[in-house]
This record gives C-alpha cells, sequence and structure tokens, in this order.
C-alpha cells in the first residue's frame, strides 16, 4: 500500500486503485464534520491499510479526509469544534466502579480482549479513544455498531479477523 496521506482524495485515489479492485471508501476525519458530497479536493490524514501493507485486489481502503485548509486531528474520529458544554467535576468521593462480569465469547471472531477502553495504545488495539467495548462481533451487531472502522469507537483488533481494518465485516 502506498503512501497516499497528505495527498488530495483524487491522487490518492487513482494511486490506490491501481492496486485495488473494490471501490475507496472516503469519510471525515472529523466524527463532527460530514464529509462533502464533492470531496476531490480534501486531503488524506488517516490510511487503512497503512503504508507499507501488503494489498490483495479485494482489500478494502479506507481514507479519512478534511477540508482545504482544516489540519488533521491527532486521531481519527477526533472532534474539530470542542463542545461548549461545561466540563462536570469530580467529587470528593469517587464512586465504586463495578468489576466487568467474566463471559465467554459467542463470537468465532472474537478473543474477548483486554477488556479495556479502545486507543491505549496496547495490545495491538487501535481505536478512537473512546470508552465503546465490544466483547465480540454478535455484541457489535446488536448495538448497530457493525462494521467497525479502525479509529471509529469499539474498534480493536480482536475483532478485525483479517486484519484489514474492518472488525466485524462479515
Amino acid at each position: 500500500m502506498p503512501s497516499v496521506i497528505g495527498k488530495k482524495f483524487t491522487e490518492a485515489e487513482t494511486a490506490v486503485k491501481a492496486l485495488v479492485t473494490r471501490p475507496v471508501e472516503a469519510r471525515s476525519a472529523y466524527a463532527d464534520v460530514s464529509l462533502a458530497q464533492d470531496h476531490a479536493q480534501w486531503a488524506v490524514c488517516f490510511q487503512t491499510p497503512a503504508a507499507g501493507a501488503g494489498v490483495a485486489a479485494g482489500t478494502a481502503v479506507e481514507l479519512s479526509l478534511v477540508a482545504p485548509g482544516t489540519p488533521c486531528p491527532d486521531r481519527a474520529g477526533a472532534t474539530l469544534k470542542p463542545s461548549k458544554a461545561p466540563v462536570p467535576v469530580a467529587s470528593a468521593t469517587p464512586k465504586p466502579v463495578p468489576k466487568p462480569k467474566a463471559s465467554v465469547p459467542t463470537d468465532a471472531g472474537s478473543t474477548g480482549g483486554d477488556g479495556g477502553a479502545s486507543g491505549s495504545g496496547s495490545g495491538g488495539t487501535t481505536g478512537g479513544g473512546s470508552a465503546a467495548y465490544y466483547k465480540n462481533c454478535t455484541e457489535a451487531r446488536a448495538a448497530g455498531a457493525a462494521p467497525i472502522h479502525r479509529g471509529q469507537p469499539g474498534y480493536r483488533s480482536a475483532l478485525d479477523r483479517d486484519n484489514d481494518g474492518i472488525a466485524c465485516d462479515t
């Protein structure tokens, strides 16, 4: 997979289409910014698969884009316009945190993971830094979250059986 980060979408799409048969999926790099109908001049901030990764003709390619003049976020799915809602102040008495229940994964493509939030950078997971967590793909589908793309809340490598950056896609 060539590196297309920093390129305009049209240039990146042309480079990728030479390698794969599936359509290139474009999405906004920001969770609170909609992708424009005409995003040809938008710049690529993130790509899946990563640069240098081997790609087969049927590989799904996803490019996260920003509008001209907009900086790339530090992670896919970040917000461009922070909320103006007041940040709650932590109480002096900490609330007890319930212990997670042990469970056996019911989805053949899931290992159950480490039980932590995605985006921690440990255990090979890459995620959106959200507390969204699905034990397995059955749970993600039931919640209406599947398929989950790398960088989105709830994504983790244990749910991505073919390591194409899209969890629970089959």
